[in-house]
């Protein structure tokens, strides 16, 4: 599939990938995984903020949508590269709100 962000229950070969890598993550997190195996896991393109990399990839996808339209009023249902980019935008304006939006 080219790439290392895989979802948390896939399984190849039989085995529960997904699970494994979300506990390296939370390995990483807590300081608690060797800098070869991270290195090792970075090589291979692994993502270890899963919610950061989204984000990143959603307002890429609202810059583009900006740029071709004009504006950045997304209708909430319309969907940017098989994303639910007006929801997600939807989103991004309650956390606004609520003052939980970084700037």
């Amino acid at each position: 599939e080219r790439h290392s962000n895989v979802p948390q229950n896939h399984i190849e070969d039989g085995l529960k990938l997904g699970r494994w890598l979300s506990g390296q993550r939370i390995r990483k997190k807590r300081g608690k995984i060797s800098s070869s195996i991270e290195k090792r896991l970075e090589d291979v393109g692994v993502v270890w903020d899963v919610y950061s990399e989204q984000w990143k990839k959603n307002y890429r996808l609202l810059v583009e949508f900006q740029k071709r339209e004009g504006h950045s009023n997304v209708p909430q249902r319309h969907k940017e590269d098989g994303k639910t980019l007006g929801e997600w935008l939807k989103k991004q304006r309650k956390e606004k709100k609520k003052g939980k939006l970084d700037s």
